[in-house]
């Protein structure tokens, strides 16, 4: 009964903190896949974006750089099916560079050429990727996509809809722009928010529809991706200096533009969110850690039982010339005995429920029909089943102290037993 009761709390612990420590590491590294390792974002738009690229990577730190330009708009998909969608204007062949945008590709992530726009046969048509979740919502129960909708819309031509100011204080006026393009590939983060949000088109023609007055090239944001070896918030310093350095030769902006601009790291941009997470995973683990306490009571009531029916046996023991530290041991000893069966059982429970968490949850949906992971709900297609070693070694090392604080008891009163009060009446 102790052993199972150390193995039930200690798999239950380690699946709380390894399922909500992989949801944390899942975001962090899904902002890191998606945007970069360092973001430069100015206050306002700017020019000669290249250059700035260009001094970025030639320092040791940076692997490479990629710009993006920011719109909104109106997608047409036909059948009267519109969305609204976040525009990004990319490079994709350097983007592929800084994120792991090759790899959220349908067609493209296996294919070993450059990405690109061009549509096969088609050089003058503009290509653009769509984001899973515009062209189609996931199944309520599987939260699966219907691949074979999907890929009856890979060649189909679409249409964005967005506007541009034109002119200039009183006399601004907004300006609608149609963007016809042909859907080459479809996007497929995993992270829903994301998917059903963004598609992506040429930078250039996303300038030419938004900023048509611009004569060279603009961007909102660069994207940078870090050398191996570097870490992120080390180098936000060195990459503020050459923003400076470029903002204040190139662009001729002051101070106050410089200052204002973000420089900041992708789980930096998260930090506030995962702080948040951190505390309530915190929370849990207590809540749950004050119920698993019981053990300790559990422990303690099976060996002062075992203390009192086992008297006799223990004089006995004592009057042979063992020690009352000795016998103390004992029980201290079996208690720790039980800690550390009863945590390795639980270890292992609790890696298998872990990594088999998305089949339990579909085992759930099909025999209850309750559906406990929706990916709009919790952003990710999938639960993270990664298992948290560390949570998982400093979890068992509590269970056997518990074990052992549990049996401190019944084992100071073994440790005072006197055989001479025992063995009176034998």
């Amino acid at each position: 009964m102790s052993i199972t009761a150390v193995g039930v709390s200690v798999a239950l612990l380690v699946v709380v903190a390894s399922l909500f420590t992989g949801f944390i590491n899942a975001f962090e590294q899904s902002a890191v896949d998606c945007i970069g390792d360092v973001i430069v974002a100015p206050p306002v738009r700017f020019a000669n974006y290249s250059d700035f690229i260009k001094r970025l990577e030639e320092q040791a730190f940076v692997e490479a750089a990629t710009p993006t330009l920011f719109g909104q708009g109106l997608l047409h998909t036909g059948a009267g099916n519109v969305r609204a969608v976040h525009l990004w204007g990319i490079e994709p062949q350097s983007r592929a560079k800084v994120t792991a945008f090759r790899r959220f590709l349908m067609k493209a992530k296996d294919s070993a050429g450059q990405l690109s726009f061009e549509i096969l046969h088609q050089p003058q048509a503009t290509g653009g990727f769509v984001g899973i979740g515009v062209l189609a919502e996931p199944d309520e129960q599987t939260d699966e996509y219907d691949t074979e909708v999907i890929e009856n819309m890979l060649g189909r031509q679409v249409v964005l809809t967005t506007g541009t100011v034109i002119g200039q204080d009183q006399q601004q006026t907004i300006k609608r722009k149609v963007i016809p393009f042909t859907i080459k590939d479809v996007v497929f983060t995993g992270v829903y928010d994301l998917d059903k949000r963004f598609i992506y088109l040429p930078i250039e023609e996303v300038q030419k529809a938004l900023y048509p007055q611009e004569s060279g090239p603009v961007a909102d944001q660069i994207q940078i991706k870090l050398a191996q070896g570097f870490e992120p918030d080390a180098v936000v310093r060195q990459v503020r200096s050459i923003w400076a350095g470029f903002a204040q030769q190139q662009l001729g902006w002051g101070s106050y533009l410089i200052e204002a601009t973000t420089i900041t790291t992708a789980k930096q941009m998260q930090s506030m969110y995962i702080a948040e997470l951190r505390k309530q995973m915190g929370l849990l683990l207590v809540i749950f850690g004050i119920v698993s306490l019981s053990v300790v009571v559990l422990i303690f009531c099976i060996f002062y039982m075992m203390v009192i029916t086992r008297q006799k046996d223990i004089a006995i023991v004592k009057s042979c010339g063992a020690a009352s530290g000795s016998v103390a041991w004992l029980f201290i000893g079996f208690g720790g005995f039980v800690g550390v069966i009863g945590s390795a059982f639980g270890v292992i429970a609790g890696y298998a429920v872990t990594r088999n968490i998305n089949t339990i949850e579909q085992w759930v949906r099909i025999v209850f029909g309750l559906k406990l992971w929706k990916s709009s709900v919790y952003m990710f297609s999938r639960i993270p089943s990664e298992v948290d070693w560390m949570w998982a070694v400093v979890i068992a090392s509590l269970a056997v102290a518990a074990a052992c604080a549990g049996a401190l008891i019944p084992a100071f009163i073994a440790a005072r037993t006197r055989p001479v009060d025992i063995l009176r009446y034998e």
